[in-house]
C-alpha cells in the first residue's frame, strides 16, 4: 500500500539558516545576526548562508528535481518589520510575494512558518518574549503576512519549535539569545509564546484569503517502549515532571487540546481560553527517540549521526501513534532528517549512503503507522538544503542538496534521487 494519494511530500527550510543577505532588501537585525558572536563554532555567522535571499528562483526550480509538492519555508520577521513594531519594510513583503507566485507557477503548495526563532532586534531590546508586548506584535505581524500572502499559501504553522527557542535560547543559553533565565521567566515566556500562537490562529481563521490549514510544528521528545510496554512509555513521553519545557505536552496539551498538563498549573483557564483555537493537523519534528532513567535504548557500538544522534528509526511509528492517541488530529511530519559527513567525490557527486537508508526505514515506520489506522497527511524532510545549523555553524549537513560556501554552487546528493524514488511511488515501494 501507498500514503493517501493527497499525500504532502516536503522539504523545508528557515529564513536565518539558509536565506543570507542580512542587510539587503531593508532587512533589520535578528537576535542570530547581533548576538551570535563567540556563540556559534568557528565563529561562523549566518549573515550570508547559502544566499538563498538573491538565488531562491534557481533553487525553488531544484524543488522540482527533487520531486516534491509542497516546500515550507519561514518567513524572516525582521525583513517585515526591520526597526519596529509599526513601519512595514515593503521590499520584504515582495520578496515572499515573487517567492510564493513562484511556487504556484511550478505546482508546488508552499508551506509557512511565521517564526522559526529569528527575533528582531529591535523586539528583543524591548524585552522580546519576556514581555506582553511581543504577542500583540505577533498578531499584527500575522495579520501582515496573511494579508499578504495568503491568496496564494493555505498551510500555516505558527511556531516552530518552541522547546528549542525558549528552552535552549532562555533557559540553557546555547542559543540565541543565549540567556540564563529561572524557571519562572521560563513558565511567562511559555504563556506568552502561547498566547501569541492563539491570537495568530484567529487572525489566520478570519483574514486568510484561502480556507487555511492550521497547525504549529512542535518536538517530540517521545520514549520507545524498551520493556514491551506501550503505555507506560507512553505515559512517560507526556510526563512535564521529566524534562519540563522540553516536553511535548507541556505545549502541545495547551495548544492542541486546551487543557494544561501536570506540572503546568501555572497556565489559568483565561490562558487557556486564549491559547486554545482548533487546529487542522498535529504536526512535529522528530529525528530520534529520547533516553531517560529506565528508557535507554543504546547499546556499544550503537549508530550515531554526525551531530551525535542516535539513529532509531521506529521513532515516526511510535511517535505517530502516540501523538495520534493524545491529540486525535491527522499526523504531519514538519521534520525529519539526519546529518551526515557529505562531501564532494571525484566525480563531481556526493554519495551519502547513510542518509538514504535513514530515510527509507524512518518513512517505512512512519508509513507502518499509517498502514495500522493513524491518519498520516505528509512528511517533511529536513533539510533542501545544507544550511547554518544555528550554534553548530556549517559544519553540520543536513542537506539533500549539498552547498558549496564558497562558490555557492548546488549539488543533488544521491539522496535526493532516493527521496524522489519514494516520492514517485507514493512510499508504495519502501
Amino acid at each position: 500500500m501507498s500514503f493517501n494519494k493527497d499525500f504532502i511530500w516536503c522539504v523545508g527550510g528557515a529564513a536565518t539558516q539558509q536565506d543570507g543577505g542580512y542587510l539587503d532588501g531593508g532587512k533589520g537585525l535578528n537576535i542570530w545576526d547581533a548576538l551570535s558572536n563567540g556563540h556559534v563554532k568557528n565563529n561562523d555567522t549566518s549573515h550570508v548562508a547559502c544566499d538563498h535571499f538573491h538565488k531562491w528562483k534557481e533553487d525553488l526550480h531544484l524543488l522540482k528535481e527533487l520531486g516534491v509538492n509542497s516546500y515550507r519555508f519561514s518567513i524572516s520577521l525582521a525583513r517585515i518589520y526591520p526597526k519596529d513594531e509599526i513601519n512595514v519594510n515593503e521590499e520584504g513583503i515582495k520578496f515572499y510575494n515573487d517567492l510564493v507566485a513562484e511556487l504556484e507557477k511550478l505546482g508546488i503548495e508552499p508551506i509557512c512558518t511565521l517564526y522559526h526563532w529569528d527575533l528582531p532586534l529591535w523586539l528583543h531590546k524591548k524585552g522580546g518574549w519576556k514581555t506582553s508586548l511581543a504577542v500583540e506584535w505577533f498578531e499584527r505581524f500575522t495579520k501582515t503576512i496573511v494579508d499578504s500572502i495568503s491568496d496564494k499559501v493555505k498551510y500555516w504553522l505558527t511556531f516552530n519549535e518552541p522547546q528549542i527557542f525558549v528552552g535552549h535560547g532562555y533557559q540553557i543559553g546555547v542559543h540565541a539569545p543565549f540567556e540564563q533565565l529561572p524557571k519562572t521567566e521560563i513558565q511567562n515566556i511559555s504563556r506568552n509564546v502561547m498566547l501569541a500562537h492563539g491570537k495568530a490562529v484567529k487572525i489566520i481563521r478570519k483574514f486568510a484569503k484561502q480556507q487555511p490549514k492550521i497547525g504549529f510544528a512542535s518536538t517530540c521528545d517521545m520514549l520507545l517502549p524498551v520493556d514491551g510496554d506501550e503505555e507506560r512509555a507512553y505515559r512517560a513521553t507526556f510526563d512535564c515532571i521529566r524534562n519540563g519545557v522540553y516536553n511535548p505536552a507541556w505545549w502541545c496539551d495547551p495548544m492542541l487540546a486546551g487543557k494544561a498538563p501536570k506540572g503546568c498549573d501555572w497556565l489559568t483557564e483565561s490562558d487557556l481560553n486564549e491559547i486554545y483555537e482548533p487546529l487542522d493537523y498535529c504536526a512535529y519534528n522528530i529525528y530520534r527517540a529520547d533516553i531517560t532513567e529506565g528508557y535507554d535504548y543504546t547499546y556499544t557500538g550503537m549508530p550515531h549521526t554526525a551531530i551525535g544522534w542516535t539513529v532509531t528509526k521506529d521513532c515516526l511509528y511510535v511517535s505517530a501513534k502516540y501523538m495520534y492517541k493524545r491529540y486525535g488530529l491527522p499526523i504531519f511530519i514538519t521534520e525529519n532528517g539526519m546529518a551526515n559527513m557529505d562531501f564532494v567525490y571525484e566525480d563531481g557527486k556526493v554519495h551519502d549512503p547513510q542518509r538514504s537508508e535513514y530515510l527509507r526505514t524512518h518513512i517505512r515506520g512512519l508509513k507502518r503507522a499509517s498502514d495500522e489506522g493513524v491518519p498520516v497527511i505528509g512528511y517533511s524532510c529536513w533539510s533542501f538544503m545544507d544550511n547554518f545549523e544555528w550554534a553548530e555553524g556549517y559544519d553540520k549537513r543536513f542537506g539533500l542538496v549539498y552547498v558549496d560556501y564558497r562558490t555557492q554552487e548546488r549539488i543533488l546528493k544521491d539522496s535526493a534521487y532516493t527521496y524522489r524514488d519514494i516520492i514517485d511511488t507514493n512510499g508504495e515501494n519502501l
